[in-house]
């Protein structure tokens, strides 16, 4: 019984209880709280629920999905920024929250590189270029030559100023050297009912919301932003192909783990396990596939790589663009 107490004042001293009891492999011993930044239905959502079940089954524990939405995803981020290091509240992360948000809002951001510690990537989702069925193009090239020979006199759709797709458009026009003019919605709903609809002919969004309009022959495409041809769709040639590979990597949607900044790394070292053991699954693989998610998971410091790098191209980005966000 001495021997008992004393080790554990001896650890709690050393490294802190919370890690200490990780070391002990008592971690976790309650379940596991993955807050969404944003509403239920949505694509970061349902990959969330997807990676949150097969978590469950490696940790012994369940890992309990809320939703916080609001803001851009920026009130959720906060709530896990301001949790306890524990290891039992988690964020999902997204290319918005980690490297779009942080760029925008200047007084009130959530900073990833020192609020919050990357856990695990966990999925990438390839974004297809399309444009209107009366748009005179059947493929990239006769897309581009289109742009360049009528610059201003097309329109595209974001979900709004400073969104994702607001930065895309900023990127595919310093990089094509075209002049497509920005139309911002409240959402990508309603900016793709535009871009159906003819009221905008430029659009771009992931594959699995994009590919049902894009099978009825309500939008057309010319290219995708992602890692390798699709399978659903391998006519369709790849911004690297195409020789823009600045494209083809911001183009590309990617998702992530992260916790409180001071979590142990015993704990985040758990996590990452749990996660790539759970996107080795071909049940979850094959979930993560109607989603048009590619798993896509590495060590902790290989994703605050990828935070840092997407951060770093969109900062650039945004200054040349001149985007701001009134908050």
């Amino acid at each position: 019984m001495k021997f008992r107490l004393l080790h554990a004042l001896v650890c709690a001293a050393a490294v802190g209880a919370s890690a200490c009891a990780a070391a002990q492999g008592a971690y976790p011993s309650q379940p596991v709280r993955l807050i969404v930044p944003f509403a239920p239905g949505g694509s970061t959502d349902v990959l969330a629920r997807a990676v949150a079940e097969g978590m469950r089954k490696e940790l012994g524990q369940s890992v309990v999905v809320e939703n916080r939405a609001g803001a851009g995803g920026l009130l959720g981020t906060e709530a896990v920024a301001r949790a306890e290091p524990d290891g039992y509240t988690l964020g999902m992360a997204t290319v918005s929250t980690m490297a779009v948000n942080p760029l925008l809002y200047g007084t009130r951001r959530v900073d990833p590189a020192t609020q919050l510690k990357p856990v695990a990537q966990v999925a990438t989702v390839p974004v297809v270029w399309m444009v209107n069925p009366s748009f005179p193009a059947q493929d990239f090239a006769q897309f581009l030559a289109e742009l360049r020979a009528n610059p201003g006199k097309y329109s595209y759709g974001s979900p709004g100023v400073g969104s994702l797709g607001h930065l895309n458009l900023a990127a595919m026009n310093a990089s094509l050297k075209v002049e497509v003019l920005h139309v911002p919605y409240r959402g990508m709903g309603p900016a793709l009912t535009a871009a159906v609809g003819g009221e905008v002919q430029v659009q771009q969004d992931q594959y699995a919301s994009a590919q049902s309009l894009i099978k009825a022959g309500k939008l057309r495409a010319i290219a995708v932003s992602a890692p390798a041809r699709l399978a659903g769709m391998p006519e369709l040639p790849t911004m690297q192909e195409l020789g823009y590979p600045q494209l083809n990597a911001l183009g590309q949607t990617w998702f992530g783990l992260v916790a409180p900044a001071g979590t142990p790394d015993a704990v985040v070292q758990q996590l990452n396990q749990a996660v790539a053991r759970a996107l080795a699954d071909p049940g979850l693989v094959q979930r993560l596939a109607t989603l048009g998610a590619q798993p896509d998971t590495g060590s902790p410091q290989a994703f605050a790589e990828r935070i840092a790098g997407t951060l770093a191209a969109n900062r650039k980005i945004i200054e040349t663009a001149g985007i701001k966000l009134d908050e």
